[in-house]
């Protein structure tokens, strides 16, 4: 009678041309895993084997979503910021689980990820969060035909809503010369000029450090943000800058001269304060209340709304600020590719398809400049 294998017990053997499988046994059955390399094959057969030791593993015939999500979400999410991974578990809690939680793996089909979209749509969930959604389980489910519990990702050929893009709403040049007029004096001018004036975003903004000001050489450092870490017992940490790039500013000279004005007024306020002063967990960042404490996005809004509503200008998002210097620069006619540079986005390619219909002054100005060359000639 032949000798019933142990778990966990495996062997690696190349298949073909880029193809090695890796075979395991568990509870007397083999299993194979299959990889494109020895390397990533011995890596499946490591975690598999892993998982049985640890009792964690279940055959791929009998889990389900929701334990696969659950087992997903505790021990393959180390490789990316905590803040991201608080939100796939959320998106996974909140969205997944409760609609294909008790499917199993191997009923899974692409026709029922299709319906799964569907039924979220129907319930009036924007196309936006669908696909949201979707890259959550998308990912989950790339990780399961890693480890075997998957042949296929059933959520590949999925179809998902067309997202209508969200209309871009900057301050016209008048609206913008009655804002900063306004709010001259104000407690947060310079708060809402570096805004205007930098494109930062709004946890950029308030997770600025004094130590990334290079007064010497007129340029803002953007390494970080704060950010709502939705973490229990933790509200607000550090996060690097969204699209993972730090990058460099150079504003224009005038609002150097208001950020050191701004430097100088609040060491005049801190040693007033004295003990009142209350920079807790977020020291030397330059925007702050009024006793030092920092700045959270939904005060930010209010106090961007009250500015408005004092100036009679109609109500604007915090990140109009962002839309206003970009469509500002492009109009200027500054390049492309600095101006996608300075905002932090990811291409070029994203800077034109986003703006690219405030760009009629620039083909304007175009013109004239190949007027004045023919001209010249």
């Amino acid at each position: 009678m032949a000798k019933k294998r142990a778990n966990g017990e495996g062997t690696i053997r190349k298949r073909g041309e880029n193809c090695w499988e890796a075979r395991y046994c568990y509870e007397g059955k083999r299993h194979s895993l299959f990889a494109k390399s020895q390397k990533e094959a011995r890596k499946l057969l490591t975690e598999a084997m892993a998982s049985i030791d640890s009792g964690d593993y279940l055959e791929e015939t009998e889990i389900t979503v929701g334990q696969w999500m659950q087992t997903w979400s505790r021990d393959f999410l180390g490789n990316i910021k905590s803040s991201t991974a608080v939100g796939y578990v959320g998106m996974a809690n909140n969205h997944i689980v409760p609609l294909l939680g008790k499917v199993k793996m191997k009923d899974l089909q692409v026709l029922t990820v299709q319906r799964f979209y569907n039924r979220l749509r129907e319930g009036g969930m924007n196309p936006k969060t669908i696909r949201n959604v979707h890259g959550v389980l998308h990912k989950a489910l790339d990780v399961a035909v890693r480890v075997g519990y998957l042949k296929k990702n059933p959520a590949a050929n999925a179809i998902l809503p067309r997202v209508e893009q969200e209309e871009v709403n900057p301050l016209d040049k008048p609206e913008l010369a009655c804002l900063l007029k306004s709010i001259q004096g104000h407690e947060h001018e310079v708060l809402i000029n570096t805004a205007v004036f930098t494109g930062m975003r709004s946890g950029e903004l308030l997770g600025l450090t004094w130590d990334c000001v290079d007064f010497d050489n007129g340029i803002i450092h953007v390494k970080k943000q704060l950010m709502n870490s939705r973490k229990k017992g933790i509200s607000y940490q550090y996060g690097t800058p969204k699209n993972g790039k730090a990058r460099s500013i150079a504003p224009a000279p005038f609002l150097m001269k208001m950020l050191k004005a701004h430097k100088e007024a609040q060491e005049a306020r801190k040693q007033e304060l004295g003990p009142a002063w209350n920079e807790g967990k977020f020291p030397n960042l330059v925007f702050t209340h009024y006793d030092g404490s920092h700045l959270s996005q939904p005060s930010v809004w209010k106090i961007f709304q009250k500015m408005l509503n004092a100036a009679g200008l109609p109500p604007h998002r915090f990140h109009d600020l962002r839309h206003t210097f970009v469509v500002a620069a492009l109009q200027a006619g500054d390049d492309l590719k600095t101006v996608s540079a300075n905002a932090g986005h990811y291409s070029v390619a994203f800077t034109l398809d986003r703006y690219g219909h405030f760009t009629d002054t620039m083909r304007l100005k175009s013109a004239s400049n190949m007027e004045a060359f023919h001209d010249s000639l």
